[in-house]
């Protein structure tokens, strides 16, 4: 039986420092993303163990909702002060560029085409890069859906937005990507015939 996010925390409030290592293998794979879509590579670890640092200083605060979510605010909230920082130093475009992966269940699906892993891989490639021409939020909403499988509802409140704006940002994120990977969608679409 799995154990609660809410009752890790608790364990862990009473000592148990396996009850935290449960909570960070649990959220590690969704939070790793997101940040390293978000962040350089560089900054990626880093950021990843800030977020955890505050999210068990501040572990008070929490609401007993949706933990991956209040991570993934603490994470969206330490990468734009990171950003921000920088902004004298680096151009925010160069910031956000570098270094940005996106773990796609793309080759997954590929498989079930009977793509090859070099197709499956290079379609990765391209998703990955068209998804990095993308504006910082835009990127964002769409990583959190895509990746995280967040509803546009957290999503909103992650980045302090409304719905309405934060289904926009998704809905304008498709509209960018669909000419910049239409060739392979269309392959894709033979390859089921």
């Amino acid at each position: 039986m799995d154990v609660s996010d809410q009752e890790l925390l608790t364990q862990y409030r009473a000592g148990d420092t396996q009850a935290l290592e449960c909570l960070v293998t649990r959220y590690q794979r969704q939070l790793y993303g997101f940040i390293l879509n978000m962040a350089s590579q560089e900054d990626a670890d880093e950021v990843f163990q800030e977020v955890w640092f505050r999210a068990l200083k501040k572990q008070q605060s929490y609401r007993h909702g949706n933990f991956l979510g209040w991570l993934m605010r603490i994470a969206h909230n330490l990468v734009i002060d990171r950003a921000r920082r920088r902004k004298g130093k680096v151009s925010y475009e160069a910031l956000t560029e570098e270094g940005v992966q996106v773990e796609s269940d793309e080759p997954r699906a590929a498989d079930a085409l009977d793509m090859t892993e070099l197709e499956a891989s290079e379609l990765g490639q391209k998703i990955e890069s068209a998804v990095a021409t993308l504006p910082q939020e835009q990127r964002e909403v769409f990583v959190l859906r895509m990746q995280a499988d967040l509803s546009f509802k957290e999503i909103a409140k992650i980045q302090k937005v409304s719905i309405n704006t934060a289904l926009g940002r998704m809905h304008y994120a498709v509209q960018k990507l669909r000419p910049l990977l239409r060739e392979d969608y269309a392959l894709l679409g033979r390859g089921q015939g």
